[in-house]
């Protein structure tokens, strides 16, 4: 969207609502998403238009993007399946996910999503999908971030996207993040612009943030533009 008043007053807002945790108001079926709105709606419009039968999750927290993911293919109607993966899946979350309705579209793996036996296993759970989608939300570090991208980039069949999540921290103060390992300068859009030099299967698709406004993942919706 082609208004630089609007973008500055887009940018202003969403600072501030990220110092009052607004992803954190939202549930999906039930479930806390930790998610903006309208980047539920723009992996809505991803999810509809590419249609996958695998959709690959790293980073499962509570679980509401599994059961978003999930509700979506249920939707569609066909056998897709979502993969979550985490470090840490806490046990009261895994109780509340694997008894949700949409559990029967779900399965989990807990390890490092950079661990070579966790991607092993992902890449065998993916085997003869013919429409794969792929999401990473884990731990936002640029060389965590580097490695997902560079373990998990190969699923992603040509027409589909790799969305890589909370970019906008390189666009946040130099201090929003005292206590995490991440911040300006070390966070997922560094390492997307860092993959993006050498991996020519992706692009950026601008058009969705562009529409957006308002979204945690700008430079993060890559569309798969090669086999």
């Amino acid at each position: 969207m082609e208004n630089d008043n609007l973008q500055l007053l887009t940018q202003k807002w969403f600072v501030d609502s990220c110092k009052q945790k607004y992803s954190y108001n939202f549930t999906w079926m039930g479930r806390p998403i930790i998610q903006y709105p309208q980047d539920i709606v723009a992996m809505q419009e991803i999810i509809w238009q590419i249609q996958p039968d695998l959709i690959v999750d790293t980073g499962i927290a509570h679980g509401g993007s599994l059961v978003f993911y999930a509700s979506m293919l249920e939707l569609i109607g066909n056998n897709g399946q979502v993969l979550g993966i985490d470090i840490d899946i806490r046990s009261h979350n895994r109780v509340e996910i694997e008894k949700h309705p949409m559990y029967k579209r779900i399965s989990m793996i807990e390890g490092s999503s950079i661990d070579e036996k966790v991607a092993a296993a992902v890449y065998e759970f993916a085997k003869g999908k013919q429409r794969i989608l792929v999401t990473l939300d884990s731990n936002h570090t640029h060389d965590h971030v580097l490695r997902e991208l560079e373990l998990y980039s190969p699923l992603v069949t040509k027409g589909s996207y790799l969305v890589v999540f909370d970019t906008a921290v390189e666009d946040l103060p130099d201090d929003f993040f005292p206590d995490r390992p991440w911040g300006k300068g070390n966070n997922p859009k560094t390492a997307v612009w860092e993959f993006l030099k050498t991996n020519e299967r992706f692009e950026i698709d601008r058009s969705i943030e562009s529409k957006l406004l308002i979204t945690v993942a700008p430079d993060g919706y890559l569309k798969c533009i090669k086999d």
